[in-house]
């Protein structure tokens, strides 16, 4: 197996427990208020991020809401809970109606198949129900984390990678997919210039940062 591949693999495992993520009872990496301390810029672009009411904010990956909710009785409504779809992981920010267009294509790119049919998926295989363990969300489909407050971040650096080589593959126009992907995001979805990008301001904001290797 190639590195490139483990690589892509670990990041759509990663992706999964994303998705299955409903907050940690970690602490957060809120700022000190002391005198004198450094005091990140605030941008009109990074807003959203401080839109959610909240006692505790988590931006990425693993574990459960449950914990919260069990050691500390915090309900849903206070545990924030941002996951970030970059890289190799930003198909899957898109809707069914994307994988039903672009599917072959996401797939040879990624290098993913459906844990199913082994073959190249035709619906965002982490919003369907059925599929278990495995593609690792622990049975929580986007969808029913939207419902409890889940918000996500995508990568416009990496999704205008995507149009350019679904433009490549189909014989398409990259800027027309570019707009035909944005336009078909999974609900509760906010661009950002880059993912890493929105790593580093999501922690100004306040987020725990948690990661899934």
């Amino acid at each position: 197996m190639t590195h490139d591949m483990r690589t892509r693999r670990s990041m759509v495992s990663g992706l999964g427990a994303a998705v299955a993520a409903l907050a940690v009872g970690s602490r957060t990496a809120a700022a000190q208020t002391a005198a004198g301390q450094f005091q990140p810029a605030r941008h009109a672009q990074d807003a959203w991020l401080d839109a959610v009411p909240g006692k505790h904010r988590t931006f990425i990956d693993a574990a459960t809401y449950e914990s919260n909710k069990s050691g500390y009785s915090l309900p849903e409504k206070d545990i924030v809970v941002v996951a970030c779809y970059r890289h190799f992981a930003t198909p899957f920010a898109f809707t069914d109606a994307m994988w039903a267009k672009y599917g072959k294509a996401f797939s040879m790119v990624i290098e993913f198949t459906d844990p199913k049919t082994k073959q190249a998926p035709s619906t965002n295989v982490l919003n369907a129900a059925g599929y278990g363990m495995q593609p690792s969300n622990f049975g929580y489909t986007i969808d029913s984390v939207t419902r409890r407050g889940t918000r996500f971040a995508v990568c416009d650096l990496a999704t205008h990678f995507f149009a350019g080589q679904l433009a490549m593959m189909t014989k398409g126009n990259a800027d027309a997919i570019y707009k035909e992907l944005i336009g078909n995001r999974i609900p509760n979805s906010y661009m950002v210039a880059a993912g890493v990008l929105a790593v580093n301001r999501a922690q100004e904001y306040g987020y725990t940062l948690l990661n899934t290797l």
